[in-house]
């Protein structure tokens, strides 16, 4: 089949690589003049590695990223409030959670695609489709024509809010810093560690090679024009309450290696299937990064989606089964994700005290359990 790939990150190649080893004809599009190697570290959940391991990338990935076995939570001093325990991951489901720098993933996405897979400089700005095919129409006045469309391009996707206007991103009321630096002995090892206070949120995990991911966050209006383009000892400034290492890690870390958002996802479709176009990653269900499930749920797309050609002949049983596999289970995710990002950006002292007494009692083993849904997948 021949298929057209809007959005050349992480969902859209991913989708590339599956739907290439099965044979389709496949073209990816992308906005940007060229790949550069940005964006912080980010998670790959025992789900996700799971869905690579399908498609014959699975070990390379892994041996690029680092275990994360254990996840504790802290308050501003430093006192664990309650953990996490990932360890039974692999025995449960035979894979574990990993952090990986995202350009690593993106290149062995790369690295699997043939030569002359992707074109750049191709912004779509509108589809038109009729039984037989869809076309994408691009912002330099060219035109492409497939027999089905993925549309990969992101929480502000133009296909998605074409094919559904009401759909725009959500600001989730805080703004966030990410970055990489140096570790120096300043995490500890396969534990990735998040402190909560009412005046901001600061996370850490190890990545491979002596590297710290870290995420600082602050609530706030959206485009704040107070904490655009602030310098890394500003940055710092503002988590200065917590513990001195949080302030020196972020301190340490290379202006261009910082990266800032304010935090949005946009509200559960009821549905990814448009005729001959079909919603992938973002584009279809962007979610706050409060379960680190952003990457992981658009690789699932992928997978699934190349599960569906395997098992039908039928375009139209291949995008149902794809519909009936993925928009309830994301839908949860951006719901129970939205809501671990409510719980952890309290700022009213009186209930932050609260859930800071309340927490520790939970048993850990009841906070993976919440959690199982995540990993015991069936693709």
């Amino acid at each position: 089949m021949n298929i057209a790939i809007v959005g050349g990150g992480i969902g859209g190649l991913c989708a590339a690589v599956t739907l290439q080893k099965q044979g389709h004809e496949v073209h990816v599009f992308e906005s940007a003049p060229v790949f550069h190697p940005v964006g912080a570290g980010i998670g790959i959940g025992s789900n996700a590695m799971q869905a690579l391991m399908e498609i014959g990338v699975g070990e390379e990935i892994f041996r690029n990223g680092y275990i994360l076995n254990t996840q504790v939570f802290q308050d501003m001093h430093g006192k664990v409030l309650n953990t996490i325990d990932f360890s039974v991951l692999k025995k449960m489901f035979g894979q574990e959670n990993i952090t990986i720098h995202r350009a690593n993933l993106h290149r062995t996405f790369l690295e699997n695609l043939k030569t002359n897979t992707i074109e750049f400089n191709k912004r779509c700005i509108r589809v038109e489709q009729n039984e037989h095919k869809v076309t994408a129409f691009f912002k330099d006045g060219t035109a492409f024509e497939a027999e089905l469309l993925i549309a990969a391009d992101g929480i502000n996707s133009p296909i998605r809010q074409q094919l559904v206007p009401e759909s725009k991103p959500r600001y989730a009321g805080y703004t966030c810093w990410r970055g990489i630096t140096e570790n120096n002995g300043r995490v500890k090892e396969f534990t990735s560690t998040e402190l909560w206070s009412t005046k901001g949120r600061f996370g850490m995990a190890p990545m491979k090679d002596g590297f710290i991911y870290w995420f600082a966050c602050i609530n706030t209006s959206p485009r704040n024009p107070t904490y655009q383009q602030l310098e890394p000892n500003e940055v710092s400034s503002i988590f200065h309450h917590f513990p001195e290492t949080v302030s020196d890690i972020i301190a340490s870390t290379p202006s261009e290696q910082i990266l800032h958002h304010d935090i949005s996802d946009i509200k559960p479709l009821r549905n990814f299937v448009f005729d001959r176009v079909v919603l992938l990653g973002d584009a279809a269900h962007a979610t706050t990064p409060n379960m680190g499930q952003g990457a992981g749920q658009a690789i699932e797309d992928a997978i699934v989606l190349g599960n569906g050609f395997k098992q039908f002949e039928d375009i139209r049983s291949v995008l149902d089964f794809y519909n009936e596999k993925r928009v309830a289970r994301t839908g949860k995710v951006i719901r129970l994700s939205r809501q671990i990002g409510a719980i952890a950006q309290i700022s009213f002292s009186p209930i932050a005290a609260a859930r800071d007494l309340i927490f520790p009692l939970l048993p850990s083993k009841s906070l993976l359990w919440r959690l199982k849904f995540l990993f015991d997948v069936k693709l």
